[in-house]
């Protein structure tokens, strides 16, 4: 058990657990989560904080990968359980969640910044009390027409993105491990290029 080291990573995506919401927009988060639980070789194993969780390494990085067992809307309980079981301090915790501001498929890393209406980040804010945790970003594009952005990030990808979106979920688990490899600064100038 790692709960005292300073050298770990929480990395926690966000999304609705269960099998009718699996290939959501929205579930883009758990989507990263397991191509990165695969990397390092681990299964989930539930954890008393509500989550699923892989203990592993990454990138040289030892890292618990998380997915909250709840609903995205209050997933900031687990993502919070999780912070102190772990020891995990805020500057350590990555978000990986869905994006409808940024195209399909395009990744942005951030740290702090507003929810902008995301349910999920405004449940690990409230939780956490900080706004200060590292966000891995999965753009999912915005609704056509008049289509509730509620209702879009609750559909699945379509047919067109998904003959992209395992190269594009890959790409975005490499960022997180880009991420927790060389910091934020760095990882930015690999993955906002272009």
């Amino acid at each position: 058990m790692w709960r005292v080291s300073v050298d770990l990573w929480l990395v926690a995506g966000l999304g609705n657990p269960g099998p009718s919401y699996a290939r959501n927009r929205h579930n883009a988060g758990f989507m990263v989560v397991d191509v990165l639980a695969a990397r390092a070789g681990g299964r989930f194993k539930a954890h008393r904080s509500r989550a699923e969780v892989v203990e592993g390494r990454l990138a040289g990085a030892r890292v618990v990968l998380a997915k909250p067992r709840s609903f995205m809307n209050v997933s900031g309980g687990p993502v919070k359980g999780l912070c102190d079981f772990y020891k995990v301090p805020v500057e350590r915790l990555v978000v990986v969640h869905d994006e409808l501001d940024i195209p399909f498929g395009a990744v942005r890393l951030k740290r702090g910044g507003g929810d902008n209406g995301h349910n999920g980040l405004r449940s690990v804010t409230k939780s956490l009390g900080s706004k200060e945790y590292l966000r891995v970003r999965f753009g999912v594009g915005r609704p056509p027409g008049r289509m509730d952005a509620a209702a879009f990030v609750l559909k699945d990808f379509s047919a067109a993105e998904r003959k992209d979106l395992d190269l594009e979920v890959d790409r975005a688990a490499d960022a997180v491990e880009a991420l927790v490899a060389g910091g934020l600064e760095a990882a930015q100038n690999v993955f906002h290029a272009g």
